[in-house]
């Protein structure tokens, strides 16, 4: 296949044709036309991974425990009409507020969705857990999504980029000023979000300072002394022996 006929099949892709369309136009196997595409997907791909470029994003979500906790001076590029979408806060007692999700995903090659998810205790501990990168089908990816947020009340809503950033490194800002680290696969998904400009925050910890509600997996001992030692004995809230969502998280 000659250089030419290559890029008609790109130009003819970029109007949304599909490859039995253009196969039928420039007289060319479907095999041929679909070798083609997905030649010069992988060599996107490629380019991007060379010059550090991320995928372009196809959905960012977050839940409505997150969503509240955002700031009402948001900046008008960023959030437009995120503003009309704000939740009522509830009451701050409900232990619930303490954990939110963060989904983001990005378009992957061969029309895949590649996303990651950050469950965030804003209350204290930052990024609690986090699945690495996971490519799958639009499909597969509704149905991913939405059993990961079952766990949560109310339903997700979708934010833009620079949002879930601020949402995921305010979180973890504030829990590594406590004394903690993010969860170890932290590292695994951290490139995945992005660069975050600080131009969005939200707030954290309960009533101006940390709450640590333990978990099942938790040392609960061993953060309290680092709790002491970063905040000082009274400084904090704590609550022992409760069953938050992350028990049955993953």
């Amino acid at each position: 296949m000659t250089p030419a006929q290559q890029q008609e099949i790109m130009d003819l892709r970029a109007l949304n044709l599909t490859p039995k369309q253009i196969a039928r136009k420039l007289g060319l196997k479907v095999s041929s036309v679909n070798a083609v595409i997905q030649n010069q997907a992988q060599k996107t791909t490629l380019d991007r991974l060379v010059s550090g470029e991320l995928d372009p994003v196809y959905q960012c979500l977050a839940s409505e425990s997150l969503i509240q906790l955002l700031p009402k001076n948001l900046p008008e590029n960023n959030t437009k009409n995120l503003l009309k979408k704000i939740l009522p806060a509830k009451n701050n007692n409900d232990t619930d507020r303490g954990l939110g999700l963060v989904v983001i995903a990005r378009v992957a090659r061969y029309n895949q969705i590649t996303l990651c998810s950050y469950l965030l205790d804003v209350w204290c501990l930052g990024v609690k857990d986090t699945m690495p990168p996971r490519t799958v089908d639009r499909i597969k990816f509704r149905e991913v999504v939405e059993e990961l947020f079952s766990l949560f009340p109310g339903k997700p809503q979708e934010v833009s980029l620079e949002v879930a950033q601020g949402m995921i490194f305010s979180a973890s800002e504030y829990s590594e000023s406590l004394g903690f680290q993010p969860h170890k696969d932290f590292e695994k998904s951290r490139s995945h979000i992005g660069e975050w400009d600080r131009t969005i925050r939200i707030e954290c910890g309960r009533d101006g300072k940390p709450f640590y509600i333990s978990g099942p997996h938790d040392n609960p001992q061993k953060i309290i002394e680092t709790l002491n030692k970063s905040r000082g004995e009274g400084n904090f809230d704590f609550m022992i022996g409760s069953a938050p969502i992350e028990d049955d998280f993953w």
